[in-house]
């Protein structure tokens, strides 16, 4: 006699003859209660949900724990001059910045500008943080990795002690990651790109651009990528349409207010300050209308500084002294710009070399000071901060973003804590080298999924550098899509030894003629 299991209940057969009797009925017919509460599929399916899930869920937990002894240990945020001050004018007052940056991050801070509270920014880009983890653990586990393989990945994004930092600051960095990974998520969620997917993915790369220019080539790159993969017309054009359109109206904006359709104002400058670690203007050989841009005997240990150095040619144009307080309107960009491409058109290895060398740099176990005077820069400390006090505009734009704020302090016990764990808790530059080699191995078997998130993290890593200069800040996007390049590049080689096996087991199981097993020629 067979038994039926139905949920909590188990059931005999009935006889051969008669009704069969209500499992629930006393001996007389009448209705008893279960002894074992049953549970409703819904609910049993949400419990099983979070049981797949527990272990993120409880990473998750703990890295909000660590946020809310960021934001308790150092209030109410980190300020760097002038990157955050900038950022807080344009909170205030949205405008096209004329800078190094275009305004995205400023029109982010503008949304949350009604509540005038630094501790509500810093409260939503550690929410940010989070959600760039679990983004890289939903893509993984889309991919097939299990649940634990999933989770190591999102484990730096969590956990390093920088990234802490980055989010804890009044900077672009923290959007721009949560942007960029976001992007990866959904060119690689399916094998298969909707036009829906592809506009979503060009809308984000737009806001991405908007934040920092460095992702304005990774919408052409993404481009394409989307057109070599031959996914169809109508993808590509919904990019196309999305990623555009966003760029256009800014720079049209930016035009109406500064004469310029572009997206910010020091790009020929940037690159002009590359250039001047291997300039040689007797190779370049400059019209005379940029010959006062050659390397002036001015020596910097970073390209970045020969932007800000008192004595770059950059600040000595031959037709106007610089002065105390030089506005940036007053560089020279396009004879900059010009330069810049003589000099790597004129040099083309030592340009290769000199970003080569500063590319190298994140590759160093221990951070290797970049340049020089900012060794402390983006990590905990215990102290106080102030506004500088002979840059009233930087003062203003606090006091009218948030009154309450007059700079930042650290809080014992929880600050103290934070600088021990930043020393632990970091990813180390052998390392990330060790993940970006991994992901090699999903370029290899020509994997999709693995080779958007792989390219991604190359370009984040080289583009930063070859158009300015190495930062450590500039890593940190480079982390995240890296470890999910490298998740999936070792998951394919898996699944590809797999697949090898089973088909080799196929092969010897078959019931093949006795001459043709072992490949051995039939015998006639």
């Amino acid at each position: 006699m067979r038994r039926h299991d139905l949920g909590s209940v188990t059931v005999e057969p009935p006889p051969a003859a008669g009704p069969a009797p209500d499992p629930a009925a006393g001996p007389a017919g009448t209705r008893r209660e279960s002894s074992v509460p049953a549970v409703r599929p819904a609910a049993r399916r949400r419990l099983g949900g979070i049981g797949r899930h527990r272990l993120i869920t409880l990473l998750l937990a703990l890295a909000a724990v660590l946020r809310v002894v960021t934001m308790l240990g150092h209030r109410p945020a980190f300020l760097y001059y002038g990157d955050s001050y900038s950022y807080l004018r344009l909170g205030t007052s949205p405008e096209p910045l004329w800078g190094f940056q275009p305004s995205g991050y400023g029109m982010f801070l503008w949304l949350l500008s009604p509540l005038h509270s630094l501790v509500l920014v810093t409260a939503v880009q550690h929410i940010l943080g989070l959600c760039t983890g679990l983004l890289v653990y939903a893509l993984l586990r889309r991919h097939g990795l299990p649940a634990w393989g999933a989770t190591l990945a999102a484990v730096p994004v969590l956990f390093d002690g920088r990234a802490l930092v980055i989010e804890h600051a009044i900077l672009s960095d923290t959007l721009f990651i949560f942007l960029t990974v976001a992007v990866v998520t959904v060119l690689s969620w399916s094998a298969r790109l909707s036009a829906v997917a592809a506009a979503s993915a060009g809308l984000l790369l737009a806001l991405a651009a908007l934040t920092r220019t460095i992702a304005l080539p990774l919408l052409v790159l993404a481009l394409v990528a989307v057109a070599v993969r031959r996914v169809g017309l109508r993808p590509l054009l919904a990019m196309t349409v999305a990623g555009g359109l966003p760029i256009i109206l800014y720079a049209a904006w930016y035009a109406g207010v500064h004469g310029r359709f572009t997206l910010a104002g020091g790009d020929g400058v940037a690159l002009w300050a590359r250039t001047m670690t291997f300039a040689d203007c007797q190779v370049i050989r400059p019209p005379a209308s940029e010959a006062w841009l050659c390397p002036n005997g001015s020596h910097q240990d970073a390209a970045s500084e020969y932007v800000w150095a008192d004595d770059s040619a950059i600040n000595r144009p031959p037709d106007r002294r610089r002065e105390s307080d030089p506005r940036p309107e007053r560089w020279d960009n396009e004879r900059a710009r010009s330069f810049a491409f003589r000099a790597i058109t004129a040099q083309p290895l030592d340009y290769v070399g000199a970003v080569a060398r500063d590319v190298s740099l994140a590759f160093h176990w221990t951070p290797a000071p970049h340049p020089r005077r900012v060794a402390g820069a983006y990590r905990f400390s215990e102290g106080r901060s102030h506004p500088p006090a002979d840059k009233p505009t930087a003062i203003a734009s606090l006091r009218a973003y948030d009154p309450s704020v007059h700079g930042w302090h650290s809080v014992s016990p929880y600050a103290g804590f934070l600088v021990s764990y930043q020393e632990i808790a970091q990813l180390r530059g052998p390392v990330l080298g060790g993940v970006l080699l991994l992901g090699v191995l999903g370029i290899r078997r020509r994997t999709w999924g693995a080779t958007v998130p792989w390219g991604a993290a190359m370009a984040l890593l080289v583009l930063p550098v070859a158009a300015l200069d190495f930062d450590h800040r500039y890593v940190l996007p480079v982390t995240p899509v890296a470890c999910v390049a490298a998740a999936l590049g070792v998951a394919s080689r898996g699944r590809g030894r797999r697949a090898t096996n089973m088909i080799a087991a196929n092969l010897a199981a078959t019931n093949l003629p006795g001459g043709l097993r072992g490949g051995r020629s039939p015998r006639r």
